[in-house]
């Protein structure tokens, strides 16, 4: 079985990362990651969290486990399969769908990981509950999302199936001894597949977190770990750092940012395993940025000449030899002659990129061992998540939402900030088009755009978004990014509110045109989203972050398109 290779083009700084790589060798730091050693990183608990280094090997003894849910899966006719997470328990199931597909004889896999009343609806549409099977999944247990997702699509099943019980068309992922264990025994869920609490979600992706749904849409899960035991060889104890794929990997993005500030992670893949790069954003994102350090992954980025880049950047170009690009091909050629650091990684095949999750790991270990962080933790997502449920704590006592007052509204828009951004931005007083112009005028050459939009992930509003990323980039020449929410809460708002405070935030938040109850709650989809909106912009205010959030109505394409106009209006 083939390994996937790795070239680097780094220009100046090869030397330092040959220096870096001499120290990993001389200090025996291989070994010392294997050992968790926690020193290797910030002396605090990483040594409880480094499940993932051995869960390849693990995994051996659950393979027939596997493929027993397969073969059931598969007897049962079963039409499609909706998987309900978010963050690590979501991520790689949608890589695995969207790069490998359908498998004959095996349910269409859907991923489901937002709160929008319309994406919950476009999802009840798009399944036939009489022959769905749903896998809800979160390691903790009591992640919000998936425990609602669970009690809407449970009553819409039970609806269909009439006297069947609806707990019998269920899967639950999730660690020992948690509230969804709990709830899967009383339901009678089908099968409860058991996570690894050593390992941390995003870590997760070839444990049962990943390997669940990828036995259910009928991927063969034994060759899938044998590919990644692959790289598990490669990156063992006793390894040369030069000669180790993580290792090396690591200690050039580790040390580009550390000494050269080339801290925006450009993540460009083959068009055939493309959304790859939404699994690495939240490893990256969620792993490094804290205590205000971090690397800041770009995902989904449409390629530009080298002009538009500026000296903060890094390329890793994750090349599938199979299906390569030719447009791919040549822009990053065009980039290694302008002078940026360009990594590439070759794959043979697609089931290589199992190999690719294990070796990325490695990696960000690496990086966080560079920078000097814990990368295991995530402190201030649950600074979101307290948020949150504080806002909906208080629904439920009083049945009325925050009011909020905006700072400037027309055009169909109403702009909503903090004080202290207010009166930066010079309001009140401002109009809607001299506002967001104030706002973009404070990116500087260093920073990134964050353009975090809750509402609907469809192909009109993604073009409109991408649209004024791109806008941005190409004028301020500085790197953007795309999350859509409450998604990223879990993946870049970590590196929102504790990494670098070198973002500048635009929230897009809407009306909803129809709502959406949650059975057993006291709030609905929609309000759900708004506090999370809500929990979210409090927090990057509280981190003294350059944040503004502008609110569409329930029109959500035409709003979209107003922004975009007075965006490119206010940058021409």
């Amino acid at each position: 079985m083939a390994l996937s290779r790795m070239t680097a083009a780094l220009g100046p700084a090869q030397a330092a990362v040959d220096a870096t790589l001499a120290d990993w060798r001389g200090n025996g730091k291989v070994d010392k990651l294997w050992a968790g050693d926690a020193a290797l990183w910030s002396g605090t608990d990483e040594a409880k969290w480094l499940g993932w280094l051995t869960i390849v090997e693990n995994q051996k003894a659950h393979v027939a486990e596997l493929e027993g849910i397969a073969e059931d899966i598969k007897k049962s006719g079963f039409e499609d399969a909706l998987l309900m997470g978010m963050g690590g328990s979501s991520l790689c199931p949608e890589v695995l769908e969207l790069t490998f597909g359908r498998a004959a004889g095996f349910p269409k896999m859907h991923v489901l990981d937002s709160t929008v009343p319309a994406q919950v609806r476009a999802f009840r549409a798009a399944i036939d509950p009489t022959s769905t099977v749903c896998i809800v999944s979160s390691k903790s247990g009591g992640t919000t999302e998936p425990n609602v997702f669970r009690q809407y699509f449970q009553a819409e099943l039970q609806k269909a199936l009439g006297d069947t019980p609806a707990g019998s068309r269920f899967i639950a992922v999730t660690d020992p001894g948690t509230k969804m264990e709990r709830v899967a025994r009383e339901n009678g869920f089908r099968h409860i597949g058991y996570g690894d609490p050593t390992i941390g979600g995003r870590f997760s992706a070839l444990s049962h977190f990943g390997m669940v749904p990828a036995a259910v849409m009928g991927l063969d899960v034994g060759a899938f770990l044998a590919s990644a035991g692959e790289m598990v060889a490669a990156c063992g104890p006793g390894t040369d750092p030069r000669d180790n794929p993580g290792v090396h990997l690591g200690v050039i993005l580790g040390t580009l940012a550390a000494e050269f500030n080339r801290d925006k992670v450009t993540i460009v893949a083959s068009p055939g395993i493309g959304d790859l790069g939404a699994w690495l954003e939240q490893l990256i994102a969620e792993s490094t940025g804290k205590t205000g350090l971090g690397l800041v992954p770009v995902d989904s980025e449409h390629l530009g000449a080298p002009a538009v880049y500026g000296a903060d950047r890094v390329f890793a170009y994750i090349r599938l030899d199979s299906e390569p690009s030719a447009e791919q091909d040549a822009v990053i050629e065009a980039l290694g002659r302008a002078g940026h650091p360009v990594i590439e990684i070759h794959l043979a095949d697609k089931r290589e990129i199992a190999q690719q999750f294990y070796c990325w790991e490695i990696a960000t270990a690496v990086v966080g061992s560079i920078l000097g962080i814990n990368a295991f933790n995530q402190p201030d997502v649950e600074a979101s998540k307290i948020k949150t449920r504080e806002l909906s704590e208080e629904y439920a006592k009083t049945g009325v939402a925050p009011a909020e007052t905006p700072i400037a509204e027309g055009h169909g828009l109403k702009l909503f900030t903090d004080p202290r951004n207010a009166e930066a931005l010079g309001a009140p007083g401002g109009d809607v088009a001299t506002i967001l112009k104030a706002h973009l005028d404070r990116i500087r050459i260093g920073d990134y755009f964050a353009l975090t939009g809750y509402v609907q992930m469809d192909a009109a509003n993604g073009a409109l978004l991408q649209s004024i990323r791109h806008a941005v980039r190409d004028s301020k020449k500085v790197a953007t990014t795309l999350g859509y929410g409450p998604r990223f809460l879990h993946s870049t708002g970590q590196l929102h509110k504790g990494g670098p405070n070198t973002g500048v935030f635009i929230q897009i938040t809407s009306d909803d045109a129809e709502d959406l109850a949650i059975p057993g709650e006291t709030y609905t989809f929609g309000l759900l989203k708004q506090f999370q909106a809500m929990g979210d912009f409090a927090v990057l205010a509280e981190r003294d972050r350059r944040a503004l959030r502008v609110h569409l109505g329930a029109d959500v394409p035409a709003g979209l398109k107003t922004l975009h106009g007075l965006i490119a209006a206010a940058l021409d």
